[in-house]
Formats: structure tokens, sequence, C-alpha cells
């Protein structure tokens, strides 16, 4: 006796449709996504800047603290800066640097070469024809190390990622403001 097979459920496909929305469902996600994507440097050069003005707004407030005097002293030509406790009428960068936990050998040593900062690059440091911004016991800004002369404030220029910023410090007060001043050089 022959058994009879049950009939067979008919195979199922995609159809052209399907396959053109889904298509182009994937087309429209890239279209937004690689955009985003691309971005990505310019907010790198961002988080340089917003760590630039936490820095320098935090040894304003160190120095008010503890009443005692900070240094920021910048390094264009390697990228970088420290904090410093100021001693003196001059600096000891092997023992003047103040502590931080995370920094390289435990010192606030800053570097924008890090990759987290996508490529910023601090263009110019001047504050009062100099690259250390000083702060007395009060928080201002003063012009030399063991000076009282109110300093003239000063700024900090960073460039990358197609844009460049202007970081000023005001004389007296040392408020901080950042203004995006051009498109730099060279975007990405």
């Amino acid at each position: 006796m022959h058994r009879r097979r049950p009939p067979r459920a008919p195979a199922r496909a995609y159809t052209l449709i399907e396959v053109l929305i889904v298509v182009s469902i994937l087309g429209l996600a890239a279209t937004l996504l690689i955009p985003s994507l691309s971005r990505t440097g310019i907010l790198r050069v961002q988080a340089a800047v917003r760590t630039i003005v936490a820095d320098v707004t935090f040894a304003q407030a160190d120095a008010l603290a503890y009443q005692d005097r900070r240094a920021v002293v910048f390094f264009p030509d390697e990228n970088r800066y420290l904090l410093c406790d100021v001693n003196g009428t001059e600096l000891d960068l092997d023992n003047d640097v103040l502590f931080h936990p995370d920094g390289p050998g435990q010192r606030y040593d800053v570097t924008l070469s890090d990759k987290l900062f996508g490529g910023a690059v601090i263009e110019s440091a001047d504050f009062d024809g100099d690259a250390v911004l000083v702060f007395d016991e009060m928080g201002g800004p003063v012009e030399t190390l063991d000076g009282d002369t109110p300093g003239v404030g000063g700024e900090i220029v960073v460039n990358g990622s197609g844009q460049q910023f202007t970081i000023s410090i005001e004389p007296y007060t040392g408020r901080v403001t950042v203004e995006r001043t051009s498109d730099g050089e060279g975007g990405e």
C-alpha cells in the first residue's frame, strides 16, 4: 500500500518589494549615522577645550580655597600644560606640580596629544607676554609669580578638526570664556 504524503507548504520567499523596503531603511539609517560619526573629532576637540577651561577654573578655585598662589604653565610646542603650586619667584617644574591621581606620575600634567582629544592642538597661550597664567590668593590673575600687579588676562588658542577656539581669561576677575573664532585649518 502506498502512503500518501501530506501536501507540502509552499516555500516562503521574500518579494522584491520587501527587499527594496529593507534596503531603503538601511540606506536611510546609514545616511543619518555617517554624518554623526564624522563629528566625533569635533566633539573630542571640544572636550579638550572644556578640559582646559575646567583645569584653569580649578587652579583659580584652588588658589582661593587654600589662600595660596597657583599657576597654569602652558607648553604649546609640546601641546601640554601643568598646574603648579607657586612657592616663590620661580617654578620648580619637578616639585611644584600639583597632585592628580590620574595624571602621569600622579602629577597634574595634561597632554592634548592623547587620542582622547582628537588631535586638538594648543596653538598659543599668552598671559602678560608669557605662557604662564598665575592666580593670586583671591583667585585673580596677576602679572608675576610673586607680584601683586593685576594681570591683563590673556588667551589660549586651540585648533582641531577644522575648528579654532579662543579661551579668554579676563583681568581682575579671572572669568573664563570660550569662543569659536574660526573654522581653523585642515578639517577632518
